[in-house]
């Protein structure tokens, strides 16, 4: 990728940017590197790109396709990785501060990739059901469906992960079928026009689905309508500044916010010196404090300790702290780089001379900081700094001021309720550990955080093996929280995607549903033929294809035979007494042996299409079957997905589930479930 001094903006298809404005720097010696382009940009030319030409491109794929586009792109940035890495150490960042953001980021495009593909249709139509009857009669029933809004998806992202903050918002909503115009904080912008134009370059992304803005929003949020979504990483300030935009209120314009918080880690007084959870307490806040260099809006603000173990704490503490060597990172042995900009240095050191008022420097820059690389008494770089508050009620400063750089106030508890106090006074955290042994202390105080807290991290020897840390927010779980954290949510698995969606409920006929949803929605009309269902391909299937099969009836030899062979002699299927005076007043089938019957009444047991089952999902044994009760089964095409896989010969597959209806002599329903199969296409 050739070196462009000069930013630019990828606006309408083109980059933009030939003029150089304000001058970018190096984090490690205050250098220029780059600079922002002093080209106005058209704002109304990129919202109506990304409605005209953005919202149709994305809309002509479905998600299964776009979840394909998605592992594509991971695959194509990740050959490139060495490309990103060598622009990221400007920013002053380590490689493993740099692998969160780089690897982090196509790693969170790989898991939406799987999660689109695993639980989405290959269709625009996210069907939330089950459909509901609204009548007597069976003719009216209702449900909800998720549709693509229709609009585009505006994300204003903070200067510490211009890779990762990009993408963990683009996933879910390029799933979503939202074209995306993704603002990164200037300071460290370089690195995100970088990932851009790699991504724009591969040309895997359908033409205005994302869309890059150097420098200022302008009158951007002035021009969104109540189709389009906001999203905001950053400060706290900045957050409600944006979300009380009078455009974004008149129309109602979803925003989504989340803001840099104080979270807390807490010692819980089970724990002593000589455990090793005591050790895992102290690597987990010295990581937190030194990882990107403090600069993560997870990072550990407050560190809450029982009043008897703050020396000890601070003792290793200390320790660890004299350990850590702070400089450029292309040096051996460095483990600290430098904060991204000077502007960000002093608004540290601002931040930690506030804090220091009535609060004692544990460890500082008077510890012997002395930044390792050629010019870095020009770099960025702050010492790891350990503040002690030893009167955490009284001191407000330490739970509302936050220093977003590798800096951390110490603070005592006398017993539980105190500590539980001290962590909500935050006002509302991203994040919080608790390090503990006993399960007992964790179901107590789990609960409580958890209320003003996004997301809460247990840590004790068991979960340290593969816990992936207090300050890593991962693409399967929610990561946001309450109050001055943001009150949004990002990430969470596929409520992501669904964040990204509009909502509706939908009322009519069971058949008027199963055509709208896509899927087989019992009472709807269905397909019946000669052709056995099991023996269509992939794509001769319909949704509604269905099967009633013949009758069996079930004998005392049935369940003697089914519990000899499962070894399953419960009393209520063999104890004539005992079931008699049960609630059924009678022996009764296994369960499973109704699956099993179910089974071979609607299975085609030649070769064809189908190839595996390999699941059920909402099984109900809904009434008894007794001996003599003659039972059927209807099975029902209920809905494809289009995987766009081969087997190892090439051949084409589909998933299919199956609705199965097990019913009794007097048509009342025994049992209920969904088959999931493995169906080939034709060759």
């Amino acid at each position: 990728m050739a070196h462009i001094s000069t930013l630019q903006s990828l606006i309408a298809g083109r980059w933009l940017g030939e003029s150089a404005a304000v001058p970018l720097h190096s984090a490690l010696n205050n250098r220029v590197i780059y600079h922002t382009h002093a080209e106005k940009i058209d704002f109304d030319e990129a919202v109506t790109y990304a409605r005209k030409t953005g919202v149709p491109g994305l809309m002509a794929l479905d998600f299964q396709q776009r979840a394909a586009r998605l592992k594509a792109l991971a695959l194509y940035l990740v050959e490139r990785k060495e490309e990103l890495y060598a622009i990221s150490h400007l920013s002053g960042a380590t490689r493993a501060d740099s692998w969160v953001d780089i690897e982090g980021g196509t790693g969170t495009l790989f898991a939406y990739a799987s999660m689109g593909s695993n639980e989405l249709p290959s269709s625009n139509v996210l069907h939330e059901g089950p459909a509901i009857a609204l009548g007597k009669k069976g003719g009216f029933a209702g449900t909800h469906i998720l549709v693509p809004r229709g609009g585009l998806a505006v994300h204003i992202n903070a200067f510490n992960f211009p890779i990762w903050g990009l993408l963990e918002k683009f996933a879910p909503s390029f799933l979503a079928a939202m074209p995306c115009i993704a603002k990164p904080a200037t300071a460290t912008s370089y690195l995100t026009q970088a990932v851009v134009r790699m991504m724009h370059e591969s040309g895997l992304l359908p033409a205005g689905s994302l869309q890059l803005v150097i420098g200022s929003t302008g009158d951007l949020l002035d021009r969104l309508n109540g189709q389009d979504f906001v999203t905001f990483t950053g400060s706290a300030a900045t957050a409600a500044k944006l979300r009380t935009n009078p455009n974004l209120i008149i129309n109602s314009v979803p925003f989504n916010g989340e803001a840099d918080s104080l979270n807390c880690a807490i010692l819980a007084p089970d724990v002593t010196p000589d455990d090793v959870e005591f050790d895992l307490f102290v690597k987990e806040v010295v990581r937190e404090m030194t990882g990107k260099s403090g600069q993560k809006c997870t990072a550990i603000r407050r560190i809450i300790v029982p009043e008897h173990l703050m020396d000890a704490v601070g003792t290793r503490l200390r320790e660890r702290l004299a350990k850590v060597v702070v400089g450029d990172p292309s040096i051996e042995g460095v483990r600290m780089g430098a904060l991204a900009s000077k502007e960000q240095q002093n608004d540290v050191a601002e931040r930690v001379a506030t804090l220091s008022q009535g609060n004692e420097v544990v460890f500082g820059a008077a510890d012997g900081f002395n930044p390792l690389g050629d010019g870095a008494q020009d770099g960025s770089f702050f010492s790891p700094t350990l503040l002690l508050c030893r009167d955490a009620f009284g001191n407000d400063a330490v739970h509302d001021v936050e220093a977003f750089g590798p800096v951390s106030t110490m603070m005592g508890y006398k017993d539980i309720d105190e500590a539980l106090a001290l962590a909500a006074r935050g006002k509302g955290s991203l994040v919080s550990t608790l390090v503990t042994r006993d399960p007992k202390i964790a179901a107590r105080v789990v609960p409580q955080v958890a209320a003003t807290h996004g997301r809460v991290h247990v840590l004790e020897r068991v979960a340290s093996v593969d816990s992936t840390g207090h300050g890593s927010p991962l693409p399967q779980l929610k990561h946001g929280g309450p109050g001055r954290a943001g009150g949004g949510e990002e990430l969470g698995g596929v409520r992501a995607v669904r964040h990204y969606l509009q909502r509706a409920a939908v009322q009519g006929s069971p058949t008027m549903l199963a055509a709208i949803t896509g899927e087989y929605v019992r009472g709807a009309d269905v397909n019946e033929s000669p052709i056995h269902p099991f023996r269509k391909h992939f794509e001769d299937l319909k949704t509604g294809d269905s099967l009633l099969t013949h009758r069996r009836t079930v004998s005392e030899a049935d369940i003697v035979a089914f519990g000899g062979i499962s070894g399953d002699f419960f009393y209520m299927h063999f104890d004539e007494i005992a079931a008699k005076e049960s609630q059924f007043g009678k022996r009764i089938a296994h369960g499973y042996f109704v699956l099993s019957a179910a089974a071979g009444l609607f299975v085609s047991p030649g070769v064809g299409p189908v190839l595996a089952n390999y699941g059920l999902d909402n099984l109900r044994f809904v009434a008894p079957v007794a001996i003599g009760d003659t039972i059927r089964a209807r099975l029902t095409c209920k809905r494809k997905v289009d995987r766009n896989r081969k087997d190892v010969f090439g051949v084409g597959q589909g998933v299919v589930a199956w609705d199965v209806q097990v019913t009794n002599q007097n048509e009342e329903l025994v049992a209920s479930y969904d088959i999931l199969t493995l169906v080939s296409k034709r060759e």
